[in-house]
């Protein structure tokens, strides 16, 4: 949540590249038998998939871009985006500020998402002095990450690790009088939807009556969405929610424009949580598929994949280089992950540094494609950098995150340009605000951004490594010895696809990147790449004890038992696997499968 007006977004408005086509604006070609949704989008972040959402529950679309715009709304949705003060400076510069105020004072049918439900109050600690529309009593408060001890000791769970932002697959727990509301038919106590946050609203004896639901995260329960009357909100991502964040949005406009083209989906039947908010919620741990995409020789875009980062069959006899693997069609693989469960896709276009991405229009398309029925998180890493292009025009990183976003981007995951940021941060001491982490994290916030980290192991003889030490690297137990013997490593970050290491190793990656405005990590490791023999335990471990945000583990996943062996050692949030899933050696379903037979938080 943290969005800041930017050169970059004059040149290149959200709002504009976004906004519908004539089939989609009333009065522009418009069937008109489809009852219309007025969208509120302000030019940031991703907001296609709430436009795909509000599409696939069969209703169409019309664009605020007026204060009579809103006055005429049969039905207003809010996909907020940003920072809390900079959305209040945009709302008040476009001067809405005043209309939506009264159009929600009025009751008038209303849906914010997120920074949307945030805005309803009257502040938020995020931007001291900021005014929100004042309809809900109360502020806006930052997660207190001192609080991991109180959490875990209060759900039983001594391998918690509260970091911030809050992301991923979590509960509600309905309020005592409002299990029965419209909002929430269909959808019981055991559903679990998309939250990605670093701020929050406590519940309190000011804003009871507007609690719909809570959730518990950090050792507390927080407002997790709102409703009185006609006024909705959620700080969770119903576009991102699966089954369960459709069935919300569409119970909403259904109640209030009748029946959309399409039927609301149904949502898994589970045990049900009982009113009145005793039950605690519990953050379910993540099963992410992953996609490495890239041109074959013929120059079709396929999925492929690694043996330690090499993605070609073994040469032939005569020495020609091998074919690349082609493990299937990028958008019909991620729709299957997302029908067999995956609570989010990675899409690595690793060819990417050969060329920028704003040429790229096959994956841009893939990504757009995919968004379009796919309501799991997406991201989507390679060539997040500055870049001239071959007719001299300078390009900037921003610029590039912010094309993936419109194309229908959650996150984007930076690599080598990383690395690149780290090393000058860490020489210098100073933050210069145009490194690709900066650039993106100061315009659409740190949950946008993703930092793939790709480590190869360096053995030593002991954990004490004199030159190991000297250097600030941090040694741990090796998984497997070396062919010396050697039963110690620490881990060299590389850029240029494995191709370049550097001088700094992975520990101190991440602490820099964090410091620049990443949110969460990817961390990879080149040597256990391909192998199926589990993920690099010690690194993770390590790695997560240096930093506060999410981590997501990767590389080396070939058995469900590797994912619950990484849950259960250590505290990182999520796994991810590629080839596997691809082969269809191992299904999503067996992976949660196993997960939760041995007790690991799961969405169902």
């Amino acid at each position: 949540l943290h969005f800041r007006p930017h050169p970059a977004m004059a040149a290149q408005p959200a709002a504009k590249a976004q906004k519908t086509s004539s089939e989609d604006t009333p009065g522009g070609g418009a069937d008109p038998g489809l009852p219309v949704v007025h969208l509120l989008d302000y030019g940031a972040g991703n907001v296609r998939s709430v436009r795909n959402a509000i599409r696939a529950l069969g209703y169409a679309i019309h664009d605020v871009e007026s204060e009579s715009d809103i006055a005429a709304a049969a039905v207003l949705v809010f996909p907020g985006v940003g920072s809390f003060g900079s959305a209040v400076e945009v709302l008040e510069a476009r001067g809405w500020v005043e209309p939506l105020r009264a159009y929600c004072r009025a009751g008038r049918p209303f849906f914010g998402v997120c920074l949307g439900m945030q805005l309803l109050f009257e502040s938020s600690e995020e931007t001291p002095g900021a005014e929100g529309l004042g309809v809900i009593p109360g502020s806006v408060t930052h997660f207190r990450t001192a609080a991991g001890a109180e959490a875990a000791e209060a759900t039983h769970d001594g391998n918690l690790q509260l970091t911030v932002p809050h992301i991923g697959w979590n509960g509600v727990a309905f309020g005592s009088d409002k299990a029965g509301s419209y909002v929430l038919d269909g959808v019981d106590g055991s559903s679990k939807v998309y939250f990605v946050h670093s701020f929050r609203v406590l519940q309190t004896p000011a804003n009871a009556d507007w609690t719909l639901t809570t959730t518990s995260y950090g050792g507390s329960e927080y407002v997790s969405s709102v409703q009185k009357g006609n006024v909705v909100a959620a700080q969770f991502h119903p576009e991102k929610s699966g089954a369960t964040g459709l069935r919300v949005l569409g119970n909403f406009l259904s109640k209030h424009l009748g029946p959309g083209a399409a039927s609301l989906p149904a949502v898994p039947a589970g045990a049900p949580t009982p009113a009145g908010g005793a039950s605690v919620t519990l953050l379910a741990k993540r099963v992410i598929a992953a996609l490495d995409v890239r041109s074959n020789d013929a120059g079709d875009l396929v999925v492929t994949k690694g043996d330690q980062y090499d993605v070609r069959e073994a040469a032939d006899g005569d020495g020609d280089k091998g074919a690349v693997r082609n493990l299937g069609k990028p958008v019909t693989l991620a729709q299957r992950y997302f029908e067999e469960g995956a609570d989010e896709i990675v899409f690595l276009n690793i060819t990417s540094f050969r060329q920028g991405v704003l040429d790229d229009a096959p994956m841009l398309k893939v990504l757009e494609k995919a968004s379009e029925n796919i309501f799991v998180p997406l991201t989507v890493g390679g060539g997040i950098r500055d870049y001239t292009d071959a007719a001299g025009r300078t390009w900037s990183a921003l610029e590039v995150a912010a094309r993936y976003f419109r194309a229908g981007a959650d996150k984007v995951s930076i690599g080598s340009d990383a690395v690149y940021a780290a090393e000058k941060f860490r020489e210098s001491g100073q933050k210069t605000g145009e490194t690709s982490i900066e650039q993106i994290f100061h315009v659409y916030g740190r949950q946008a951004v993703v930092v793939s980290i790709d480590p190869q192991r360096v053995y030593v003889e002991k954990p004490d490594d004199a030159a190991a030490a000297a250097a600030g690297y941090t040694v741990v137990k090796a998984p497997v010895p070396n062919a010396d013997g050697k039963q110690y490593c620490w881990y060299q970050a590389t850029v240029k696809g494995g191709r370049e290491a550097r001088d700094i190793d992975a520990v101190q990656l991440a602490q820099a990147c964090e410091e620049l405005g990443a949110g969460e990590l990817m961390i990879n490791c080149i040597n256990a790449d391909g192998q199926g023999s589990g993920f690099e335990l010690g690194l993770i471990q390590a790695v997560m004890d240096a930093v506060t945000i999410p981590v997501i583990a990767s590389s080396g996943a070939g058995a469900p038992e590797h994912f619950t062996t990484a849950f259960n050692a250590t505290p990182v949030q999520a796994a991810l696997a590629a080839g596997m899933f691809h082969r269809k050696e191992v299904t999503i379903a067996e992976v949660k499968g196993h997960m939760a037979a041995a007790g690991v938080p799961v969405r169902g």
